[in-house]
C-alpha cells in the first residue's frame, strides 16, 4: 500500500507539472493569436473618371497608397497605348506621352497590398476638342551650315497670346552637345521667337533645335499641334565682311584674315543704305527686283525692274548684295543704288561662292540707321538687352 501511495503521488505530481509546463507555453508568447491582415492597396487616377475637358498638356498620374503599382493600362479609344515611368518604390506611374487632342482614354490599373492582396480600378475621360492646332517651322534647316551671325528662328503657324509665350518657350530646346553655348530666346512677333548665342557662334559648332508643342497652349482653345519640329546644323567659316558706305568699299574677311576689298556702290543720298549689323537670309543666282515692290511706280524715273545675278538678301525691305554691271563706273567712288550694293559680275560671283546664309555683313558711315526687325537685326542690340 505504502509503495502504491507513493507512485500514486509521483504520477499526480508528474501530472501537475505537466500540466503547468503546458499551461505556461500556451500563455503570454501570443503564438495562436491571429496575424492583423494588410489594409487594401488605395489607387488614385488623374484627370478624374468622366472628365470630358482634359487638356492635352496634361498627364495621367496614378499614384497607390498602402501597396504598390503592379499594372498601368492607358489605351486611347482607337486601342493605342500610352507610355508611362513608374517610380522607383512602385507607388507612382505618369504619362510620357503626350494626350491626343479630341480623343477618348480608358486607364486601368491594379496594385497590390502587403499581404499581396490585388485591388483594380479604372478610370476613363477624354481630351478637349480644340478650337484649332498650331505647327512650327525651324530655320535653319536640318543639314544647314550657316555663318556665324545665324540667328535661330522659330515660326510659328498661328499667333501665340502674350500670357502663353513663356510655355511656347518652355518646349524650345538649343542643345549645343559638350560645348554649352549661352544664349537667350526672344519674341520678334507673335508668330516668330528668335534664339541667338551670347556671342557670334564659334566655327564648327553643331547645333540642334527641337521645337515640341505638342498640347503647348498658344491662344484659348488653340494647341500645339503632335508634333516635333527638328533641326540640325552646323557653323561655318566665319565670314565677316565691313562695308564703308562713304568709302564705297567692301571688307571680306574669312576667321579674321582680310580676304579681298572690292569697291563697291550703295544707295544714293534719297535712298541711302542702312547702317548697322547686318546677316545674310538668302541666296539666289538671280533675283528679278521690281522698284513697285519697294512702293516706286516702274514708269518713274526712279522705276526699275531687272534681274540682278549672284544676290543675297540682307533686309525684308528689299537691301541685296548683287552684281551691279550697269553702275560698274561708279563702284569705288560714288554711291548710286537704290539702297542695294552693286559690284561687278565678277567680284559678285567671287563674295557669293565664299558666302552662306547667316554670314555677316556690318555697314557704317551712313546715316541711316537699320530698322529693328528689318532682317536678322539681333545683333544691333546688347545681349544684355536682348534677354531682358
Amino acid at each position: 500500500m505504502v509503495v502504491a501511495v507513493a507512485m500514486a503521488t509521483m504520477i499526480a505530481l508528474a501530472g501537475c507539472q505537466s500540466g503547468d509546463s503546458g499551461a505556461s507555453g500556451s500563455g503570454g508568447s501570443g503564438e495562436s493569436e491571429t496575424k492583423a491582415a494588410a489594409a487594401p492597396a488605395e489607387i488614385t487616377i488623374t484627370p478624374d473618371d468622366g472628365n470630358k475637358k482634359v487638356k492635352t498638356a496634361k498627364k495621367v498620374k496614378v499614384s497607390v497608397a498602402q501597396g504598390t503599382i503592379s499594372e498601368v493600362n492607358v489605351a486611347t479609344a482607337t486601342g493605342k497605348k500610352l507610355k508611362g515611368t513608374l517610380s522607383e518604390d512602385k507607388t507612382e506611374w505618369t504619362s510620357k506621352t503626350a494626350l491626343k487632342a479630341a480623343m477618348g482614354y480608358t486607364v486601368a490599373v491594379t496594385a497590390a497590398n502587403a499581404d499581396g492582396v490585388d485591388a483594380e480600378k479604372t478610370s476613363s475621360f477624354s481630351t478637349l476638342v480644340p478650337n484649332g492646332q498650331v505647327t512650327a517651322y525651324v530655320v535653319p534647316g536640318n543639314g544647314w551650315k550657316v555663318g556665324v551671325g545665324m540667328p535661330v528662328v522659330v515660326e510659328l503657324s498661328k499667333s501665340v497670346s502674350q500670357s502663353k509665350r513663356d510655355g511656347v518657350v518652355d518646349a524650345l530646346k538649343v542643345d549645343t552637345g559638350d560645348d554649352k553655348v549661352e544664349g537667350a530666346w526672344q519674341w520678334m512677333s507673335a508668330t516668330q521667337v528668335w534664339w541667338r548665342p551670347k556671342d557670334y557662334w564659334e566655327p564648327g559648332t553643331d547645333v540642334k533645335v527641337t521645337a515640341d508643342l505638342t498640347g503647348v497652349e498658344v491662344q484659348d482653345g488653340v494647341w500645339g499641334k503632335k508634333q516635333k519640329a527638328k533641326s540640325a546644323f552646323t557653323i561655318g567659316d566665319a565670314m565677316i565682311s565691313t562695308v564703308d558706305v562713304s568709302g564705297h568699299t567692301m571688307t571680306v574677311r574669312k576667321n579674321g584674315k582680310v580676304l579681298r576689298t572690292i569697291p563697291v556702290t550703295t544707295g544714293k543720298a534719297d535712298m541711302a543704305t542702312r547702317n548697322g549689323i547686318k546677316v545674310v537670309m538668302s541666296r539666289e543666282t538671280s533675283h528679278r527686283m521690281r522698284s513697285s515692290t519697294i512702293g516706286i511706280d516702274e514708269d518713274d524715273p526712279d522705276g526699275y525692274d531687272l534681274v540682278a545675278k549672284y544676290a543675297m538678301r540682307l533686309t525684308y525691305s528689299g537691301e541685296f548684295i548683287h552684281a551691279a554691271p550697269w553702275s560698274s563706273s561708279s563702284q569705288g567712288s560714288a554711291n548710286v543704288s537704290h539702297g542695294c550694293t552693286g559690284m561687278t559680275t565678277a567680284a559678285a560671283k567671287w563674295l557669293f561662292d565664299r558666302s552662306k546664309v547667316g554670314d555677316v555683313v556690318i555697314y557704317k558711315n551712313s546715316d541711316r540707321k537699320l530698322e529693328w526687325g528689318n532682317g536678322y537685326t539681333v545683333w544691333n542690340e546688347s545681349y544684355s538687352d536682348w534677354k531682358a
